[in-house]
């Protein structure tokens, strides 16, 4: 008989952080024995996750975020996929709650929308049957790695924030490693609640991809598309000629079509769908504004004399009864 596969639940949050996601995991359907809970405090997520995942003691190492709520069979769903020695790391969507708002229902439906997430949106939205993919599916909210594999390839890159998942599964899948897609293995997490809020989640995943770029020397050319529209935008004023305007109104049109798929595939949330033609130009120009100065102005290539700390603290180890830990 085979030995159980141990997994190490590993969380980042900032310092004095609320860390939501242990609520959900005292229902968590897996061999109590079997499982651990770390959490690392910090103020660099890249960090915080690489230490803790060196003090992890599991197989596998399971990635959540402090407000990822999960259900109770993730880890059984996760783990049997690791029976494939070939399997390197197995992740799920990120779902919108109901609960949301519908200013947060409407951000979800830019990021599930085609115009919106484009070759990403997969991310936020379960879909289709459990396939080997590559990391623009992934999301590190809900994101696990074989310890070995993981480690072994030095883990996160610290200089990234975000993007550092994707820096890493594009380094494992050339490797030879497979990434699995599984859409049932979700966990739900509301979105930001304010459009400022909203734009700087843009603006940093933008930064985030632009820098990951100038790492990798690897140019995804889908990714530079909102930026050139964002150049674009910026010389309109300059340009006279009509036939300057065309790619514009195309984009307009397209933005109306998606705004109205959404309305019609929203599952009763018209409200929101409402806000789509102003969510989507939105979307494109802070997330091309954030590719612009991550390639331009990586923050890695800046002098940084503040090396922040990291608290790794286990708030469940192996073989812990639930009347022994703090979750």
């Amino acid at each position: 008989m085979a030995d159980p596969i141990k997994v190490s639940i590993i969380i980042p949050v900032k310092p004095g952080g609320e860390v939501r996601a242990l609520a959900r995991l005292h229902a968590v359907d897996y061999s109590y024995e079997e499982w651990e809970v770390i959490v690392a405090e910090g103020c660099s997520p890249s960090r915080q996750r690489n230490q803790a995942a060196a003090q992890a003691s599991g197989n596998i190492l399971y990635f959540l975020d402090d407000d990822s709520q999960v259900s109770p069979g993730f880890l059984k769903r996760a783990v049997q996929h690791y029976a494939d020695p070939k399997v390197a790391s197995v992740g799920g969507p990120s779902l919108t709650p109901d609960t949301d708002t519908i200013l947060q229902h409407a951000f979800g439906m830019t990021f599930t929308s085609m115009l919106g997430g484009g070759g990403m949106r997969n991310r936020y939205r379960r879909i289709g049957e459990v396939r080997s993919t590559g990391d623009q599916e992934l999301i590190l909210c809900n994101l696990s790695f074989r310890r070995e594999v993981f480690l072994g390839n030095g883990g996160f890159d610290e200089r990234l924030y975000p993007n550092e998942e994707n820096e890493l599964m594009e380094r494992i899948r050339r490797a030879g490693g497979l990434l699995i897609h599984d859409p049932d293995l979700a966990v739900f997490r509301s979105h930001r609640p304010t459009f400022n809020a909203f734009c700087r989640q843009l603006f940093t995943y933008g930064r985030g991809r632009g820098e990951q770029t100038v790492i990798s020397g690897v140019v995804k050319p889908i990714t530079l598309i909102p930026s050139f529209f964002l150049l674009y935008l910026l010389l309109t004023p300059f340009v006279n000629k009509p036939v300057y305007y065309l790619p514009l109104l195309c984009y307009l049109i397209a933005v109306v079509a998606f705004a109205v798929w959404g309305a019609v595939r929203g599952e009763g949330r018209l409200r929101a769908a409402t806000l789509l033609p102003f969510l989507f130009p939105l979307f494109h120009i802070c997330y091309g504004a954030g590719v612009i100065r991550g390639l331009i102005l990586p923050r890695f290539k800046k002098p940084n004399t503040a090396v922040s700390g990291v608290t790794v603290r286990r708030v469940k180890e192996f073989g812990m009864r639930n009347s022994e830990c703090g979750m």
